[in-house]
């Protein structure tokens, strides 16, 4: 939780600075993912915190509160996000200290993590809302991703936004700010944080040790954060497997993908090729390509072999599986559906 700010957060920051004594009830920083919203988030919760804050604004890591709060032990903080990502941060924390024992690491809860943020997560907020500061000093909330909250969630939490206790702050993260409600977007004090530029990314993703930095960059579209996720995971495989099917439309190894892939996040794998298409479209317009630079032959092969209808229909039809690939019905018969569509569209 001492993450220091980034770069091209300081604009932003010295905006909520200028706020310091007529501070909103409530936040709601938004822009693209992987650009370091939650990290701004908890910063920003730090310090609304510190006892002995600095004259700009930062918390000064020393006091007891700052202590307690680098421990996520702060009395007078909460983090609300979905269930799953905490398993994800726990199942983290045991892989650096270490395999747990086989039976333990076998054993199964009854109940899957939720990918939303429910209804009891928010009225666990009434009794730490309800109850005294801690020293009378300001509580925090941090809410993240806020698109994540289903509809009982939502309505809960508005009641508390448009009735709002007394130095109570909620720091709401989103990635996909249409998907909130009005009514929850009207009562909240909206910052966009923007991208870095190209040089901050690569600058930054330089001091990670990432290697080949501008190819993971443009892999994820000038997300650094994502970019270095992606550098360090074990899907960089997966991708160029799939990235060389969609190279070579044809039936069989589209086939063959989807039986591979079916147990891969669904909205992950959509997005490759959205961003796929994006790129073929691109350079069919304008000769430009944003995340395949790596591929830049087979995009312009395929870019004279298509035409603007049919591009359009099938990045009108990823939208679409976008929108339900958390929630396929089968994994494997959804991606069938949709590399075959697309290998017949270039066949």
């Amino acid at each position: 939780m001492s993450q220091a700010l980034f770069n091209w957060q300081q604009d932003t920051w010295s905006q909520i600075m200028s706020m310091r004594g007529r501070m909103p009830h409530a936040f709601l920083l938004y822009g693209a993912e992987g650009i370091g919203k939650a990290q701004f988030a908890e910063y920003l919760a730090k310090s609304l915190l510190c006892e002995s804050p600095a004259g700009d604004g930062h918390a000064c890591g020393a006091c007891l509160s700052c202590n307690w709060f680098d421990q996520y032990s702060h009395p007078d903080y909460r983090r609300v996000r979905p269930g799953l990502l905490d398993e994800e941060d726990a199942a983290d924390a045991e892989a650096g200290e270490g395999a747990d024992e086989p039976e333990k690491k076998s054993a199964k809860t009854s109940k899957a993590p939720s990918k939303e943020i429910v209804i009891d997560q928010v009225r666990a907020l009434s009794n730490f809302m309800n109850i005294s500061t801690h020293r009378q000093g300001t509580r925090v909330v941090v809410m993240y991703p806020a698109e994540a909250l289903n509809t009982p969630a939502a309505n809960a939490l508005l009641k508390s936004l448009e009735e709002p206790n007394p130095n109570t702050v909620f720091i709401l993260v989103s990635h996909k700010v249409d998907r909130l409600l009005p009514t929850i977007l009207s009562r909240c004090h909206k910052l966009p944080l923007t991208m870095p530029t190209k040089t901050q990314a690569l600058d930054w993703l330089s001091t990670q040790g990432v290697k080949e930095p501008e190819s993971w960059l443009a892999l994820q579209g000038g997300a650094p954060l994502l970019a270095l996720e992606m550098a360090q995971s074990d899907d960089t495989k997966d991708l160029e497997e799939f990235l060389r099917g969609l190279s070579k439309p044809d039936i069989e190894v589209s086939l063959k993908l989807a039986d591979k892939m079916q147990k891969m996040d669904m909205p992950r794998t959509v997005s490759w090729l959205q961003r796929w298409l994006y790129d073929i479209f691109s350079f069919k317009q304008s000769g430009k390509i944003r995340y395949y630079p790596k591929y830049q032959s087979d995009i312009s092969r395929l870019a004279a072999r298509s035409n603007n209808d049919i591009l359009m229909k099938l990045i009108k039809n990823s939208q679409d599986r976008q929108a339900i690939a958390s929630h396929p019905l089968s994994g494997k018969l959804f991606l069938e559906d949709m590399l075959l569509e697309y290998s017949s569209s270039f066949i």
